[in-house]
């Protein structure tokens, strides 16, 4: 007789790696811009994340392997003393908040402009990113990137290497390699970016080579169990297109499978989703799900808690949230007593600025104090 699976709790223990997390929630990378025109992380940044420690891991946003790296305005990087330094001040302040933290590699390739990251930026192909881009001087047309050349793939996988040992120097727990959401990992894996003859291009054992060798060698210097990695399945963000997802994710599971990383993180994960079922099934190691909650600003009335526990029925392991947790620091005694939410602000900008929108988000504690305060005055 078949036994049932009993799904996990969103506040159950859970493992990724050795590391040991007290529930299942994950908060999920987010660019909040607050970093200096040098990508250095600022002591706001360690208060922000260190508000969010009750989180069973925080994956802290997109960090730059590279100068070239850079995407936006205010993005942190990890690749010089002066960052490494910057981070240190954020993971000290989360391990002191009872946390965990690991921070995302992303390198954009061509999602970048020389007014950001002072270089021409670099990609598979000559294939511009459509639609613009946000540079400290406002909106601008991408430029064509320069294709890489196999020097430029040899350096750039040395680049993330660099950037995961100076992150385990920064106190991190570990490192998640972004090869999601239209940045340059996704663009050696997608047919729309990727037009290269040689052998990162065309064939999807082609296509994979550039995100296998870049994962291989991340976890070679830092041990597998401090790494994961993110993928979004059939996600145009950046306009990327693929026409082949359902052949090539499996084929990258596989391929990643004998290098014992410690998590997958996927993207706007849907429980319906016949590829995410496949993944699922194939992948032995923990499992993050992102779950789709829509683009809009508005979040659902219940955090997403219903969409979590249908992941988690669905095999999940973790569940990341990210608007949740930038509008409710202490998310998990919010959904843990059911508690109203605290809405995403409309009134201040998403990106970029000062504290306001960024540290002074009302925790439950503090919002029941105010009220027992309104009623006694």
């Amino acid at each position: 007789m078949t036994e049932t699976r009993k799904a996990p709790s969103l506040f159950d223990t859970a493992w990724i790696g050795r590391l040991e997390l007290p529930n299942r929630l994950v908060m999920a990378p987010m660019s909040r811009n607050r970093a200096t025109a040098d990508g250095v992380p600022t002591p706001m940044m360690a208060e922000y994340y260190a508000q969010r420690a009750s989180a069973g891991l925080i994956v802290a946003e997109a960090s730059s392997p590279a100068q070239v790296g850079f995407t936006y305005p205010d993005i942190p990087g990890i690749f010089d003393d002066a960052q490494v330094a910057g981070w240190q001040r954020v993971t000290d302040a989360v391990a002191a908040a009872g946390g965990r933290i690991v921070l995302q590699l992303e390198h954009g390739g061509r999602i970048g402009h020389p007014d950001n990251g002072g270089l021409v930026p670099m990609a598979p192909s000559l294939v511009a990113l459509p639609g613009g881009i946000h540079t400290r001087s406002g909106h601008r047309d991408a430029p064509v990137p320069r294709e890489m050349t196999a020097d430029d793939i040899r350096s750039t996988v040395e680049a993330f290497v660099a950037a995961a040992r100076n992150a385990v120097r920064a106190g991190a727990d570990g490192v998640e390699v972004h090869a999601a959401n239209g940045y340059l990992l996704n663009q050696f894996l997608a047919t729309s970016t990727n037009r290269r003859t040689d052998a990162y291009g065309g064939s999807i054992p082609n296509r994979l080579r550039f995100v296998v060798e870049v994962v291989e060698a991340v976890a070679a210097v830092i041990g597998p169990e401090r790494v994961g990695l993110r993928v979004s399945p059939d996600n145009p963000d950046n306009g990327i297109a693929m026409d082949d997802a359902d052949r090539l994710y499996p084929a990258l599971l596989d391929a990643l499978t004998p290098t014992g990383i410690a998590y997958l993180h996927v993207v706007y994960a849907d429980p319906a989703d016949p590829l995410f079922v496949e993944l699922r099934r194939r992948w032995e190691a923990a499992l993050v799900a992102n779950p789709v909650l829509g683009r809009e600003l508005p979040i659902p009335a219940d955090g997403g808690r219903s969409r979590a526990e249908d992941l988690l029925a669905a095999g999940a392991d973790l569940i990341s949230l990210g608007r949740p947790f930038l509008a409710n620091p202490d998310l998990v005694e919010h959904l843990r007593v059911d508690a109203p939410l605290n809405p995403v602000r409309e009134d201040v900008p998403m990106y970029g600025g000062d504290e306001t929108g960024y540290l002074d988000y009302p925790t439950l504690e503090s919002r029941i104090r105010s009220d027992a305060a309104a009623v006694d005055s």
